[in-house]
């Protein structure tokens, strides 16, 4: 017995390096890609041909299901983005508020009839509408259907060849679609594109712009942001010299349109529709021999409210877990298979042993290591040893994810807030770790009930000029609202 809990303490410790080390990895490959994205924003010729009429035209996704109390402020915020070409297309899915309503009023709607194809299938549309004083902004009425459903009615909809998906309450940086275009203009053949996406709780919002950056004080909402820094500034940013990451944010992704009709558009099934957008897309390109990339780029950024409960937290990441184990089960063919390239050898695999598997190992280290002590089959030497290893190894690279913020972007100027970001990035593995690893591991018996809710969302609001506003016709998101 002795041998078997120390052989399976060592196997255990041996993941836990690997993977750590593969996130150290990827923090390696990120410097000169923030170095290679940075000289490239700040070049004065890139930056005229930014301006000029070479930027490809572009059509803004915007689902929304009971946004009443926001939709006329997000949208306004919207039609004001730097950039030359581009449209809006609303979609209305099945709201109970007055949503349609204030839609009408604050942009004068008038209903016109459907002049193009429906390629994707969706729930039936009750009526198209135009604005009188913004000739950018279509409105679909349709029914309820959920998020990707609206997604698809709106690709249907656009008239552009690449489609940005946009939440309701997402706040987008006035220049973050001129980013965003950045790769399309470099000759590369580009399938989409992923920008990054920031934490506003906290932060002062004025008019649809977050005007002052900050770090949360409170523990929930600030740890997350060490969260968005770590995934975003190296995981993501890592991947592009690897063949391109499986995830691009639903808030916040530039995709060819094209593509999108190619592969069925979002799948109506999956509580995580853009990892799962993202793989088949992947999959399909790979398979019919396409050069392609998908890259993430660091400086277009969209602001977005996490969750400040644990209640409402721990539903999040049950339900992002819950769509990793499914997309990663059913797309297993991928896995190891040469035909999908560096996709299939190395993302596929780390997403499915390195994300999708690691809370089992990591409860199953805690158990083994706490047995193996009261048994006296492991010494404190080894535990120690195990602790640094799962849990200061993970704490040094949220460290760097910090340090490395606070050299290339700085978003966050005062030494209050890169004190807390520090604050955070230790604190994050003595009990928020745990309570993570939780949350993921039901979403493994989530899965075996085939649960597939939504659960409920509720948010607080964006603060303005250092008040909280609230949201009420927002405060609760069901699976069918979504």
């Amino acid at each position: 017995m002795s041998s078997v809990i120390h052989a399976g303490d060592l196997a255990i410790l041996l993941y836990f390096l690997v993977l750590n080390s593969f996130y150290a990895l990827l923090l390696v490959l990120s410097i000169p890609e923030i170095w290679e994205q940075t000289r490239l924003a700040e070049d004065e010729d890139f930056q005229r041909l930014m301006q000029s009429d070479a930027l490809p035209p572009i059509t803004i996704l915007v689902p929304a299901h009971n946004e009443s109390a926001t939709i006329e402020a997000s949208l306004t915020a919207i039609l004001t983005l730097e950039y030359r070409t581009f449209e809006i297309i609303v979609v209305n899915d099945g709201s109970k508020d007055a949503t349609l309503e204030r839609l009408r009023h604050a942009f004068d709607l008038y209903e016109v009839p459907r002049t193009y194809p429906e390629t994707i299938p969706t729930k039936p549309l009750r009526a198209l509408y135009r604005s009188r004083t913004r000739t950018r902004l279509l409105v679909l009425d349709k029914e309820n259907g959920g998020k990707a459903d609206s997604l698809n009615a709106a690709i249907n909809a656009s008239r552009f060849p690449l489609v940005i998906a946009v939440d309701a309450d997402t706040l987008i940086e006035p220049d973050a679609l001129l980013r965003l275009t950045r790769p399309f203009l470099l000759g590369r053949q580009i399938a989409a594109v992923g920008g990054t996406v920031r934490v506003a709780n906290g932060c002062t919002v004025k008019d649809g712009r977050v005007t002052d950056a900050r770090v949360p004080g409170r523990f929930l909402p600030g740890v997350q942001v060490v969260e968005y820094l770590r995934a975003f500034l190296f995981g993501r940013l890592g991947w592009n010299r690897l063949g391109g990451s499986l995830v691009i944010s639903g808030a916040f992704g530039l995709f060819r349109k094209e593509y999108l009709y190619a592969i069925g558009g979002y799948r109506t099934a999956s509580v995580v529709e853009d990892l799962d957008l993202v793989v088949r897309l992947h999959r399909y390109l790979r398979q019919h021999q396409r050069h392609y990339e998908i890259p993430f780029i660091p400086d277009p950024v969209a602001w977005t409210e996490v969750p400040e409960s644990g209640r409402i937290l721990s539903r999040q990441r049950e339900r992002w877990h819950r769509g990793l184990i499914s997309a990663m089960w059913q797309y297993k063919g991928m896995l190891f298979n040469p035909r999908y390239g560096r996709v299939g050898l190395i993302a596929m695999p780390f997403f499915t042993f390195g994300e999708t598997l690691a809370p089992l190992v990591e409860v199953a280290g805690y158990v083994i290591t706490v047995g193996g002590l009261l048994l006296g089959a492991v010494n404190a030497d080894f535990a120690l040893l195990f602790v640094l290893v799962a849990w200061g190894y993970g704490m040094l690279l949220s460290l760097w994810a910090v340090v490395l913020e606070e050299v290339s972007f700085r978003r966050y100027r005062r030494f209050r807030d890169l004190g807390r970001l520090l604050l955070f990035a230790t604190l994050e593995n003595f009990g928020y770790r745990q309570r993570t690893v939780w949350w993921r591991l039901k979403a493994f018996w989530s899965v075996f009930r085939q649960k597939q809710a939504w659960g409920e969302m509720t948010r607080k609001g964006f603060e303005s000029a250092g008040k909280q506003v609230m949201e009420p016709a927002k405060a609760r998101r069901t699976d069918a609202q979504r």
